[in-house]
């Protein structure tokens, strides 16, 4: 199938993202970590118990804080993924942790369209439908990280950024819940990245 339709192979991660995404990960599981530690202090009675809780709290912080420091550090030596990050930075809501997150678990943004980019963060609406019967449209699949990345942003996009802030207010005033309404703004998002990395530009506000 692959010689009949002549489809192109995948080119393997480079070292440096190879090395990124094992930061990635390993701050993923300290962020678990750091919520367990917290609510262990919380619930911890026993001053024993709640030195330990502290003293593993600020551990963690820190190995955080380190592993910020690397990937930065890393991305900001890299003359491309440096570029990608400043345009996504670019854009309101998008700010260093979410636009290295994004350059990391989806390395391919900017070399995607618009339905490719939204479906392989699994933001694009999938239909539910068998014969006549129609299902309602829901979102699967795709990269988690990416979605549990963008979502605070694109909550503080629907305040500081005038075309997401447009859309989200659009979708609640034709009846949409709130949580449809962010994921909408999530894709838009993650489009309009696509977008921009492809054009290799940075965002602008359209004029009214």
């Amino acid at each position: 199938m692959g010689s009949l339709l002549e489809l192109k192979a995948d080119e393997p991660k480079s070292e440096t993202l190879h090395n990124l995404k094992g930061m990635a990960t390993a701050r993923q599981a300290l962020i678990k970590d750091r919520t367990a530690a917290r609510a262990r202090l919380a619930t911890a009675t026993h001053p024993l118990l709640r030195k330990q809780a502290t003293q593993r709290l600020r551990q963690v912080e820190r190995d955080i804080a380190q592993i910020d420091a690397a990937i930065e550090t890393t991305i900001s030596v890299d003359k491309t993924l440096s570029e990608k990050a400043d345009i996504l930075i670019s854009i309101p809501g998008i700010a260093k942790i979410t636009a290295f997150a994004m350059l990391i678990e989806m390395p391919e943004l900017g070399n995607l369209s618009g339905k490719q980019a939204a479906s392989l963060a699994g933001l694009a609406p999938i239909s539910r439908q068998s014969g006549k019967w129609q299902g309602k449209e829901r979102i699967q699949g795709g990269r988690a990280c990416l979605r549990r990345a963008i979502y605070l942003p694109a909550v503080v996009a629907t305040r500081f950024n005038p075309d997401m802030k447009a859309k989200y207010h659009e979708l609640i005033a034709k009846g949409k819940c709130k949580k449809l309404a962010i994921t909408a703004v999530m894709r838009k998002l993650v489009v309009m990245a696509n977008a921009l990395l492809r054009d290799g530009r940075k965002w602008t506000e359209m004029p009214a």
